[in-house]
């Protein structure tokens, strides 16, 4: 009797181990698979060397009940050049996984590529195999790459740089004393944060054409990065050798175009530039500084952080046919153009400072702001432009022609679309004595048609 009185409470202690245990099996799914947020993960454009972003990919237990993941596998392994995170951790294999039920567990993905000296793009694939109660899922992970030459802090050969691969820079690529560098059409720029072409006491020619331009932009080619300002420097000039832009789209940069002090030995202008589009730059589309001097004919500056345009401390410029706006997105949007000829107790001559047949507005009350000391040479003539300002100007160099606060009624403003119908106060109004004489075609608009020989349009664009 004794010994049944031990035997029958161990007997009943295994008994409800056995059901406790039996338990928490049952809480685990013994069938049933994963969801996820997508089934394939996608990495567009991804220059070779240079690593992606990361991806993420989120797999979902839709259960109510506990489930368990037998294996999470990079099926390229360790040669893939895909790299998976699993909960926090690296690896190619990750192992007995558990996903509590209506919970979720996120996996970061991250690629580079090899170059492999070709032109064009490649696409590179891989796969993560998800095993599940014996059953085996497979999310596509897929990249498309492209070979690049690349610059990182070096000075550029002599010469054309060639336009089959996109050129990648990293800090600076330079143009140094003496030397000149062309780049011709159809040539891609990506530049990386706060990186830049420098031109120091050289030229530079940038050759696009209407069909195939030349672009500079950041090098975060993700969707969400088309729009983001501020990615990179820009095109830097100092004291350089007479330069060129012709057909060239400059993007999202911090200053699409820096003029920097004149080479006294240059006599002509420092920049000529044409049918050029400078936007969404999160400080200025084209800043001249200390005696630097540019022409400007058929270019649409617009959408920049602060001015489309700014004089400071001397220099020269001459605007024909250009839209000089002021959209610019955030609270500390300027003027669309701005002039000083002083800074830090010196002061620079203004020998040239024409604007015609230009649009200058925008959002604000004044888009021309002018703060200038007396002591220094002022040469201004602005005429037959349409201009925003409240108040219109009575200065002397205002007077000729020019139309004040006339909406000039472009198409699409926040879809950066600055053509307008022909019912515009551009249509028309402007004065054929001030040609154009930039580009491969003079004599035509940003689209390369023909301007009227009488009374041509108002700003970069002719109405066909």
């Amino acid at each position: 009797m004794r010994k049944l009185a031990v035997l029958l409470p161990l007997a009943l202690l295994a008994l409800f181990a056995s059901q406790l245990t039996s338990c928490k099996k049952d809480t685990f799914l013994s069938e049933g698979n994963l969801d996820f947020s997508a089934d394939t993960v996608v990495f567009d454009t991804v220059f070779t060397t240079v690593g992606s972003t990361t991806q993420r990919l989120k797999i979902y237990n839709r259960s109510n009940r506990n489930l368990r993941v037998d294996e999470i596998e990079l099926m390229g392994g360790e040669n893939s050049p895909f790299r998976i995170n699993v909960d926090g951790i690296s690896g190619v294999l990750h192992n007995n996984l558990e996903i509590e039920g209506s919970d979720s567990l996120w996996i970061f993905v991250e690629v580079t590529l090899d170059p492999n000296g070709g032109t064009l793009p490649l696409i590179v694939e891989d796969s993560i195999r998800f095993r599940t109660n014996g059953v085996d899922q497979y999310v596509v992970l897929a990249a498309w790459g492209q070979d690049a030459y690349f610059w990182n802090n070096e000075v550029m050969p002599q010469g054309t740089l060639p336009n089959d691969k996109p050129h990648v820079v990293y800090g600076y690529a330079a143009v140094d004393e003496g030397e000149t560098i062309t780049i011709q059409a159809g040539t891609d720029i990506y530049l990386h944060n706060n990186s830049l072409i420098y031109v120091f006491k050289g030229a530079l020619h940038i050759q696009g054409t209407k069909t195939d331009p030349v672009t500079l932009q950041g090098d975060r080619l993700e969707a969400e990065y088309d729009d983001v300002s501020g990615q990179y420097y820009g095109i830097y000039f100092q004291e350089a050798l007479p330069s060129t832009i012709d057909h060239a789209i400059i993007k999202n940069g911090i200053a699409g175009v820096h003029l920097f002090s004149e080479d006294p030995s240059n006599s002509s202008y420092t920049l000529e530039m044409s049918n050029t589009t400078i936007q969404n730059c999160s400080r200025y589309g084209t800043f001249i500084y200390d005696g630097a001097k540019v022409k400007a004919e058929n270019c649409v500056i617009s959408d920049n952080g602060i001015h489309a345009f700014l004089l400071l401390r001397g220099g020269d410029f001459n605007f024909n046919h250009c839209h000089l706006l002021s959209y610019g997105p955030g609270d500390n949007v300027g003027a669309a153009i701005g002039i000083t000829n002083y800074f830090d107790d010196t002061i620079g001559p203004i020998n040239e400072g024409t604007i015609t047949n230009s649009v200058i507005y925008g959002n604000g009350d004044y888009e021309v702001a002018m703060d200038t000391l007396t002591q220094g040479t002022i040469v201004l003539d602005f005429q037959r432009n349409v201009i925003r300002a409240d108040d219109p100007f009575t200065d002397a160099f205002y007077t000729n022609g020019n139309i004040w606060n006339a909406n000039p009624l472009f198409n699409d403003i926040p879809g950066l679309d600055y053509m307008w119908s022909a019912s515009s106060p551009l249509n028309g109004a402007g004065d054929s004595a001030f040609g154009i004489t930039l580009g491969m075609n003079p004599g035509t608009d940003i689209c390369e048609n023909p301007r009227d020989a009488v009374s041509p349009d108002i700003g970069a664009y002719e109405l066909p």
